[in-house]
């Protein structure tokens, strides 16, 4: 069976025998980790409470929340490779338009970091998008909004508000994991890229 390509070195242009490559090479394990995870989240064996369809639909939302990037591109095309992905890229399309801010920001409680609340926007999926997304994705994509841009605001409501659009426990995690991974695989590729822009 042939390994696959490791994903964050495809992304990031990373070709075998490279300088960047070597870089890699030091932090095996880590590297080794971060593929893994990408296979259990986006190939896994058994989808299970998560279709690959609902996937790819959050780490284009989430990729495209963090600018235009291979990774984003990467996602949008993994999306339109399902059955019904072209119908869904154009509402995430739609929605990350809506969704683009800068972050974080939010409330602590009250006490010393205070001083550091940030307003800003508080996302919800437009009506005619819900439509296209179903009430299900849509709940996922402002979760995810919420997780990406305003993490200290996260409390029980939200998962109350996901467990009512049909998400399970199970499914909430298995998103939410998927989410942390995206804005660490972006952040990671960002930096790999201008390491081999400044060294050309």
């Amino acid at each position: 069976m042939m390994a696959t390509q490791d994903i964050i070195d495809t992304l990031a242009g990373i070709e075998s025998g490279s300088a960047l490559d070597a870089i890699r090479a030091r932090r095996l394990q880590a590297r080794e980790n971060a593929q893994k995870s990408y296979l259990s989240l986006f190939e896994p064996i058994d989808a299970g409470d998560v279709s690959l369809a609902e996937r790819a639909a959050v780490a284009a939302f989430v990729t495209g929340l963090h600018g235009e990037s291979p990774v984003a591109t990467f996602y949008r095309d993994k999306l339109a490779a399902n059955a019904d992905g072209a119908r869904l890229l154009e509402a995430i399309d739609a929605e990350i338009a809506r969704g683009r801010t800068s972050g974080p920001y939010g409330s602590y409680p009250a006490g010393p970091l205070s001083v550091e609340n940030t307003a800003g926007l508080i996302y919800r999926a437009s009506a005619a998008s819900k439509s296209s997304l179903g009430t299900r994705l849509a709940a996922a994509l402002e979760h995810a909004h919420l997780l990406v841009f305003r993490p200290r605001d996260a409390a029980a409501a939200d998962m109350k508000a996901l467990l009512g659009a049909g998400w399970s426990n199970t499914g909430i995690v298995t998103f939410s994991q998927l989410v942390a991974f995206l804005s660490f695989q972006v952040r990671v590729v960002s930096g790999l890229r201008t390491l081999a822009a400044a060294s050309a």
